[in-house]
This record gives C-alpha cells, structure tokens and sequence, in this order.
C-alpha cells in the first residue's frame, strides 16, 4: 500500500437529460442514470446502486485481505447488499444498509472464526466507515459440497484428480 493520503478522482459528463458517462484515466467508461424510482429508465448504474457496489466491493477487498492475513481459507464469498432510502430529519437519504456476504470454506474450517473474519472486515471497510448510514452486516457461513469439490477435480480422499 502506498503512503496516506491517497487521493482519487472521477470524472462525470451529461447534457441537460439522458446518461451522465463516469470515466477516469484507463478505467472503463460507466453510463449513469436515475433509478426507476425517481423517474430514470432502469437500464444504467444510478447513484444508489453505485453506494451500495461500492460498500460491497470494499467489504469484499477489506475481507480477502483480513482473511489472508488470518490465514483463513475460504472458497467464495457472495454479498448481497440492500439499501432502504426514507426521509429523515427533512432529508432523503439512505437510513440503513444491510450487507449479506454468504462465505462458503472447506469442510472443517472454523466457522466461528471465519465470521470473526468477516465482522472485523465490516468494522474496517474504508466505505462504511466513510459513511453515516448504518451498515448492518448479516453474514453466514457454509461448508462447501464435498460433489462440488469432486467436480472441480479433487477426489472423496483429498488428492486432486486431473
């Protein structure tokens, strides 16, 4: 990691209707657009949707770094964010988040400890702790199929198969 502070950038163009296009140096362009709910036509990443990515991605980054340094082996983690916007002291703004990662390790890992792992990756998410919104984290934690592992290629006995 490089020295703090770090500083980043995005840039937004739009006329006076239709898309606003995010862009920034070699990453891809993103179209933007209101959400249904607010009259826009469903079919761009609005603002919301873009909060909520952004808390699941920095979970998930924050995780797979707070899990390697624990030495915690997992095989996938699937997130599911949810976001509830309500006006609140005069103001629409989100009122709650509700993050659900879904960890799914190897048969006998320490499922306690790997939703330690997890809680301790929502407590130090840059992003949720950027924000004043609640972020509420409803994690669970699977032991993988042994079928599932049997298709990828390794064997009921431990030895991985071509």
């Amino acid at each position: 990691m490089t020295p703090l502070p770090h500083r980043y950038r995005v840039r937004l163009v739009s006329g006076p209707s239709g898309y606003g296009q995010l862009s920034e140096g070699a990453l891809p362009a993103l179209q933007s657009a209101p959400p249904p709910q607010y009259d826009g036509p469903g079919d761009a990443w609005s603002p919301e949707h873009l909060l909520l990515a952004a808390v699941e991605t920095c979970f998930l980054f924050t995780f797979r770094a707070i899990a390697r340094a624990s030495r915690l082996d997992f095989e996938r983690l699937d997130i599911e964010a949810s976001g509830t916007v309500d006006r609140d002291g005069g103001v629409t703004r989100f009122t709650g988040i509700v993050l659900r990662p879904r960890l799914t390790v190897a048969p006998g890992v320490d499922r306690r400890r790997a939703l330690q792992v997890l809680e301790n990756a929502e407590k130090r998410c840059l992003i949720s702790a950027s924000l004043s919104t609640p972020v509420r984290l409803e994690p669970e934690v699977q032991e993988s199929d042994l079928r599932e592992l049997v298709g990828r290629g390794a064997s009921r006995n431990g030895i991985v198969e071509p």
